[in-house]
């Protein structure tokens, strides 16, 4: 059995995919570039387990490294790619972009010319949930138009999905998106909202709560979405055969192209959120309230219907069982 390549190995998705393909017996070559983006100790962490694993190979190579991708795929010439490297974040797309213009649009062309000259069977890679952007229609479907993007960060998660379906139309390379919906659990990214409510609410700082509270997400725990991504690169894209030119679905095409939304079809407001976690930790959290930050949307709600009827995928976990797994790790992890 040929190793699933799976980039970005040491990040929060791809540490879970990654162990849950090893833990039923699937050989993987992890890739990871380890940067600084947030705290590397906890990158480290994940890989120390992932390398415990039988049938683990890591590499630290950067995506966006032209001549290290092409030996990469040239040596492991896998059939299966999952790609979730990325550089991560509506908020600090607004500090550093070209940040986004190297890992997200410089990579992900790296990863689409592996994929074509060496044979890949399949290639699943992450896309966002903020390609929404201005959107408003509940819930957002992927049979919509997403042509107002509201950060640099949506905006290149957009040009993945326009890049990957000039590939799967130039050169039959099966490739499938996958629109996250905030996703959340253990080890999990210390910019997300509820690592960093529990981590300051734990210390007696206040948290920033922003839109003055008034906020919902579909959020959505990260074994659901494990699940989900391994289930989804077993079933490599096809072409539809009832793709109409004339009126063309944005998620299919007449080439094997697909998109989906992967969410727990249940927004939760933010307020309910922190309220959860204060029960959880025995603690009311200080809050300074703001307004709407540049590049956010007030709302998240996924339309799975797609990936449904695909793939069988189900989320099963409630916001409340997934924090209190999420507040026990945290606990155990930081000694707290």
């Amino acid at each position: 059995m040929k190793p699933i390549l799976v980039t970005g190995a040491a990040g929060f998705i791809g540490f879970g995919v990654a162990r849950t393909l090893l833990e039923r017996g699937r050989p993987v070559i992890g890739i990871d570039n380890l940067n600084d983006y947030y705290d590397p100790n906890l990158k480290l962490a994940r890989l120390e387990i992932l390398q415990r694993l039988p049938g683990f190979e890591f590499l630290k190579i950067d995506v966006a490294d032209r001549s290290a991708m092409e030996e990469l795929f040239s040596r492991a010439r896998p059939d299966f790619v999952i790609h979730l490297a990325a550089q991560a974040g509506v908020r600090y797309s607004l500090v550093n972009p070209h940040a986004y213009v190297e890992a997200n649009l410089v990579g992900f062309m790296n990863i689409l010319e592996g994929c074509r000259h060496h044979g890949v069977q399949h290639l699943t890679y992450a896309s966002s949930s903020s390609v929404y952007g201005a959107n408003t229609a509940m819930p957002f479907s992927v049979h919509d138009n997403v042509d107002h993007p509201l950060s640099l960060y949506a905006a290149s998660k957009k040009a993945n999905e326009l890049m990957a379906h000039c590939y799967s139309n130039l050169y039959g390379l099966p490739t499938t998106g996958l629109r996250f919906f905030t996703v959340y659990g253990p080890w999990g990214r210390p910019d997300m909202a509820m690592f960093l409510f529990t981590k300051a609410i734990l210390e007696g700082r206040p948290i920033d709560v922003f839109n003055h509270g008034r906020m919902t997400r579909d959020f959505t725990y990260i074994d659901d979405i494990v699940e989900g991504v391994i289930r989804t690169s077993d079933k490599p894209a096809t072409p539809d055969p009832a793709w109409d030119a004339a009126h063309p679905d944005p998620s299919t095409s007449r080439a094997p192209y697909r998109l989906y939304n992967i969410g727990n079809n249940q927004p939760v407001e933010l307020t309910k959120v922190i309220s959860i976690i204060e029960a959880e930790l025995g603690r009311e959290a200080q809050k300074n309230y703001l307004p709407l930050q540049a590049g956010d949307v007030p709302a998240t709600y996924a339309d799975i219907d797609a990936l449904v009827e695909s793939v069988g995928f189900q989320p099963r976990t409630t916001i409340e069982d997934g924090l209190r797994r999420f507040i026990t790790w945290y606990r155990a992890y930081y000694g707290v």
